[in-house]
């Protein structure tokens, strides 16, 4: 369930020149949970200078990190999927958020997305602690599944509780978590006019230094290259494009992805191949998008259309792919199709 680092989404920057009237545009980046993180705004007079702004930027990162990783094994989250069942740890209050929200979403998909999927991956060889990829055998898959479910945790006061010897697994929307945190703190500096993105997921308000709007391109399906499949206007949106193209093994002539449902504990096998998911907030973007790649294609567009979100569809068939917009996606008025 978790991402595969920058999948699906081109940040169209352009002219980086001014205005003549004292204005720029500031960037900067850096590596952040296993993958790169940038941010750019334009820096108007009495606004923090960009190494002050990077030095806010990255404090969040480093929490999230110490927080959520499940690369780390002193990481908050980490030390609480090694504890055995029957037990409570006291969490930072960005995890406790985490985990109602990965509640919802669970109970909205009828338990196909799950953060709780952490065994999973390790079992197919996706996970921090995999042992290459292949099929696992039946027996195992078995008794992984009995440690696999949302409905194992529960919430007490500042702790998590578990009855089960379950892990959890954020990174369906722990950088999407960070791009909002992100935001909300360049916001708070008076930095109105941005486009902040970390492991590929990303939120943009306001425009570009020569007035224009943000871009970003909705990237083809392709392991091979990157190739722009259609350019979105952004104001005010989180964007978040899950993908079961780039993290993945073939074996029998089947692809087996990342991306799991966690009912079956196996990796989704329809012809889904990308979700982009629009909206306000770019943690409910990034889960979004994974929940709906889950779903597969007839579900995902039924679940789309009931809940009004903002999803660009590409599907795999006979002649390569097909694009499908949602209702809500065409409507948007801060996310323009070119």
């Amino acid at each position: 369930m978790s991402k595969g680092g920058l999948i699906g989404l081109l940040m169209l920057v352009g002219s980086f020149s001014g205005c003549g009237n004292g204005d720029s545009m500031e960037s900067f980046g850096g590596p952040t949970m296993g993958s790169t993180y940038s941010v750019k705004y334009v820096r108007h007079a009495g606004l923090p200078e960009a190494v002050q702004v990077q030095l806010e930027v990255e404090k969040i990162l480093s929490d999230v990190d110490r927080q959520m990783s499940t690369y780390r094994n002193d990481s908050d989250i980490e030390r609480f999927n090694a504890l055995p069942a029957n037990s409570c740890q006291t969490m930072p209050a960005a995890v406790l958020e985490l985990v109602r929200v990965g509640e919802q979403l669970s109970e909205q998909s009828e338990g196909s997305y799950d953060l709780t999927v952490e065994p999973l991956m390790n079992l197919w060889g996706f996970g921090p602690q995999g042992r290459g990829e292949k099929i696992p055998d039946p027996t195992a898959l078995a008794e992984t599944l009995q440690r696999v479910g949302y409905h194992h945790l529960h919430i007490d006061g500042d702790r998590l509780c578990k009855d089960a010897a379950v892990e959890v697994d954020f990174n369906s929307i722990a950088a999407g978590y960070a791009v909002d945190t992100i935001a909300a703190r360049l916001e708070s500096m008076g930095i109105h006019d941005y486009l902040a993105e970390a492991t590929g997921e990303l939120k943009a308000r306001g425009k570009k230094l020569d007035g224009s709007a943000w871009r970003i391109a909705l990237e083809a399906p392709r392991d091979d290259q990157q190739v722009a499949e259609r350019i979105i206007q952004v104001d005010g949106y989180g964007v978040s494009t899950s993908g079961d193209y780039r993290n993945y093994f073939l074996q029998d002539g089947r692809r087996y992805s990342h991306t799991f449902d966690a009912r079956s504990g196996a990796p989704v096998l329809h012809s889904l191949a990308s979700v982009t998911v629009i909206h306000p907030s770019a943690l409910m973007a990034d889960g979004l998008s994974t929940l709906l790649l889950i779903l597969g294609p007839e579900r995902a567009w039924d679940y789309a259309e009931k809940h009004d979100i903002g999803a660009f569809f590409v599907i795999r068939a006979d002649t390569g792919f097909v694009i499908r917009i949602s209702t809500a996606f065409e409507r948007l008025g801060g996310a323009k199709v070119d």
